[in-house]
């Protein structure tokens, strides 16, 4: 058979409705995710869910939140206090039905988030296929990272929306939960009433920060707040280990290539967050929505390979910026770039699969942390397009994004 034959073949084979059909794949996703958790609980493989469970009993019963509880679940919490509530609904239920219906919110607020984006159908499509794999890996764990992504996304939605309001919500949101919220802040200067979105970022720290205090007490609130910054400070000095399962991150991979982990990760986040400031010089662009979407690209994979709590269901984040970069790019894609995500696929998405010989994931990919590596070298693309692409000389007839 012929090569022309061949790829006339394969490109039939995805024209298929089973990969066309946004029902279908939004149903895949979904379908995944019960069998996942059912999966899950039956092997009792979900002690994160008991984490989050642990939140919510924890708070009505005014215990602190950081203590260890060998008896419930290993390891520590480190989500804020008004967790409590988000879990809440859950935690009422038998761990069964929780857990089930825990990792279906998951999903369902995540994919409610991509549909938003100014995408074309056939974009959100290949988006959808390019990051079911990393999903998966993340729902197997039972993780917060689909929602935390899903609340990034959200916070430059409603900001492109012109909602000021509920993009801060969701940026306080994701501070009160798990810190990574703060970078929605780099949207700020896509809003077009700063003040409205200021007010908004104030209200809403102080209703959120008080939430908590229904089901507990106001003291309690406060304590806990202090207890979380001291546990992450104690989570920060641990995740640096050379056998650690986190630390997948730029720091990381440079800490484990030399073999010392006391390699600060403060020159590389100065540089980082050099890099990123650059892109904001080009100040006519700000309302362009191949600039705001390459930048939302930069700010999900920026916040995992520059932190150090980075392990890899949190790669959910990144590769969504992965995909949200790559299916906006014009058309023919170039071959470097196809490349490239072929790279992120193969060593980022499939490395803690199967797929990849144990060999090399034992002596190279986690020694040496290079399920962060594509994610790097693309943020490091990104920013160079953003700071060199002349996004006015897209024609709107080929505007390769929804508007």
């Amino acid at each position: 058979m012929s090569i022309s034959k061949t790829k006339n073949k394969i490109s039939s084979i995805f024209n298929l409705p089973f990969f066309t059909n946004k029902k279908y794949i939004l149903s895949i996703w979904v379908i995944i995710t019960i069998i996942s958790s059912i999966k899950q609980f039956i092997i009792g493989n979900y002690n994160n869910y008991k984490i989050f469970k642990g939140v919510y009993y924890h708070t009505i019963d005014e215990l602190n939140l950081y203590d260890v509880y060998p008896s419930e679940y290993f390891d520590h919490n480190h989500y804020g206090p008004v967790f409590s509530l988000l879990i809440a609904p859950f935690a009422v239920l038998p761990d069964a039905f929780g857990l089930v219906f825990w990792n279906i919110f998951n999903v369902s607020v995540l994919l409610f988030a991509i549909l938003q984006l100014p995408l074309k159908s056939q974009q959100v499509n290949a988006l959808l296929w390019i990051c079911l794999n990393e999903f998966i890996t993340t729902i197997l764990g039972v993780q917060f990272n689909p929602i935390m992504t899903a609340i990034i996304i959200l916070s430059y939605v409603y900001i492109s929306k012109q909602k000021d309001f509920w993009a801060a919500f969701f940026i306080v949101l994701g501070v009160f939960v798990k810190l990574y919220g703060i970078v929605g802040l780099a949207f700020f200067f896509f809003s077009k009433n700063k003040l409205k979105f200021i007010a908004s970022l104030f209200f809403w720290s102080l209703v959120l920060f008080a939430l908590p205090m229904l089901i507990s007490s106001p003291q309690y609130v406060v304590q806990s707040y202090q207890d979380w910054y001291e546990r992450l400070i104690l989570k920060n000095n641990e995740n640096t280990g050379l056998n650690s399962y986190q630390d997948i991150c730029l720091m990381g991979i440079v800490r484990r290539v030399f073999q010392d982990n006391s390699i600060s990760n403060i020159p590389f986040l100065l540089g980082g967050m050099f890099l990123f400031g650059l892109q904001y010089i080009r100040i006519k662009y700000y309302q362009h929505k191949t600039y705001q979407l390459l930048m939302l690209a930069s700010v999900l994979i920026f916040t995992v390979i520059f932190s150090s709590g980075s392990e890899s269901p949190t790669y959910i984040i990144a590769f969504l910026g992965v995909g949200i970069w790559y299916v906006i790019q014009p058309k023919p894609v170039s071959k470097f770039k196809v490349f490239l995500l072929i790279f992120a696929l193969i060593l980022t998405s499939l490395s803690p699969t199967d797929l990849i010989p144990t060999y090399l994931k034992v002596n190279y990919i986690r020694p040496y942390a290079l399920k962060a590596l594509p994610c790097v070298i693309i943020w490091f693309v990104i920013v160079y397009e953003i700071l060199t692409t002349k996004f006015d000389t897209i024609n709107s007839k080929n505007e390769n994004v929804r508007t």
